[in-house]
């Protein structure tokens, strides 16, 4: 599947960012990472904005800042956690681009991803597990799914750049 766009999706702890970039330096490519991209513009961590003015809003800039994306070409975009889990941000990724998941357990999310307030949908871990079932229900319509648990970065890469045929 040859395209000229990748979106990384798949819950908080991934590695989406990480491999992102490494990908993108492997193409030649643009990195883009939503949630970073939300934060230079707000000027706020994401859990600052959270926590300012809610998740609403929050949802609404995301997809703000990634229908500022689509134009561009030659680009990696690490998505957040529940970008793709909104309909209409999966539309347009769907469209757009090739979308890979990065999957990893619920266990090793839980280790990667502290409940100390920096992510504010982990703080609470039940709800925390609710919201990683009910995204693994859209992530699982990505093109393709990575077990992304333990793998090396560049492993991950290899098997993505062997997928698109580059």
């Amino acid at each position: 599947m040859r395209t000229d766009k990748i979106y990384l999706v798949g819950f908080m702890g991934a590695g989406k960012t990480t491999v992102a970039r490494a990908l993108g330096r492997r193409l030649g490519w643009r990195v883009e990472d939503i949630d970073e991209t939300i934060e230079a513009r707000e000027r706020a961590a994401v859990a600052a904005i959270f926590a300012r003015h809610g998740e609403p809003y929050f949802r609404a800039i995301e997809r703000e800042v990634l229908r500022s994306l689509l134009p561009l070409r030659q680009v990696v975009v690490a998505t957040g956690g529940g970008t793709f889990a909104d309909a209409e941000n999966r539309a347009d990724i769907v469209s757009d681009g090739a979308v890979v998941w990065l999957d990893v357990p619920f266990a090793l999310a839980v280790e990667r991803v502290p409940a100390d307030g920096r992510r504010p949908l982990a703080a609470d871990r039940a709800a925390f597990e609710e919201l990683y079932v009910r995204r693994a229900q859209s992530y699982r319509l990505a093109n393709l799914r990575l077990d992304a648990a333990g793998a090396p970065v560049q492993e991950l890469v290899e098997r993505i750049l062997d997928w698109l045929g580059y």
